[in-house]
């Protein structure tokens, strides 16, 4: 996974944009977090658990730095009214069983919210599409409604975790939509959300997602140009994220190309 930056910003609502020498002053911009799985795991091959006890200590810096955590719909929707300063988009990956009896007690203990990307066609299962290291449990239905009546949203990851990019149409057409409708059908709510597995995509992939009906759609780094908002930049963290290493992630965002820029 890919460890990179973006620029928080601090207060809860959006002050006045000045204006310099006619031009009007860009708002601060926004960063994604990514998160996996939330557990005391010490065998972590691909750099996807972060400790409970280090998940507590990145919220706690995040508050301590005027900065909330949510999720992406609630992002997205201050950065349409143009008050997204203030806000960390908080998203975990693959959908985790551990979600929901690790990481969903710290998030409401620092009153954040974030998105869950989940497996539809995994369901209750294991992630076997890792070769190495631990398996672990995934939500199952009963995991994925306890997140969304807590205030999660809950978003897709596809069904099955396939690399989109060399999928066959009829593939990453079932991928894309079917995982869309079976999780709409357990929530009881519109999808808006889809994360690309392995952060992999091309024009196709981000053509199928746009075609399916998604509002936004998470990478790692930018899609192809004019991907827009389906292809939304994150920022990995991981166990070794500490306060430095987060304050230099945050200061380096916009630099090298995690930033959700402002609209």
């Amino acid at each position: 996974m890919v460890a990179d930056t973006t620029a928080a910003p601090r207060a809860a609502e959006p002050d006045p944009e000045p204006v310099f020498r006619g031009h009007h002053r860009r708002r601060p911009a926004v960063w994604v977090a990514m998160y996996h799985s939330v557990s005391n795991c010490p065998d972590d091959p691909h750099n996807i658990t972060v400790t409970p006890g280090r998940l507590q200590r990145q919220f706690a810096w995040l508050a301590g730095h005027g900065l909330r955590g949510v999720s992406m719909r609630e992002l997205l929707d201050a950065r349409a009214r143009g008050q997204e300063r203030g806000m960390v988009g908080l998203t975990f990956d693959d959908g985790y069983s551990d979600f929901v009896t690790t990481a969903l007690p710290v998030l409401h203990r620092w009153g954040f919210t974030a998105t869950v990307f989940v497996l539809s066609g995994l369901l209750g299962g294991e992630n076997d599409w890792e070769a190495t290291g631990p398996r672990k449990q995934l939500l199952d239905v009963e995991g994925i409604r306890i997140a969304a009546d807590a205030g999660m949203e809950i978003a897709s990851h596809g069904l099955t975790h396939v690399d989109l990019t060399r999928a066959g149409d009829d593939l990453l057409h079932t991928e894309v939509v079917e995982s869309r409708d079976r999780l709409a059908r357990i929530t009881g709510e519109e999808v808006e959300g889809f994360c690309y597995p392995y952060g992999h995509l091309d024009e196709r992939a981000v053509d199928a997602v746009d075609r399916a009906g998604y509002r936004y759609a998470c990478a790692v780094s930018a899609g192809p140009a004019g991907s827009g908002d389906l292809a939304l930049p994150r920022i990995h963290i991981g166990e070794a994220d500490t306060a430095l290493r987060l304050e230099l992630k945050r200061r380096l965002a916009r630099v090298f190309g995690r930033a959700l820029e402002a609209v």
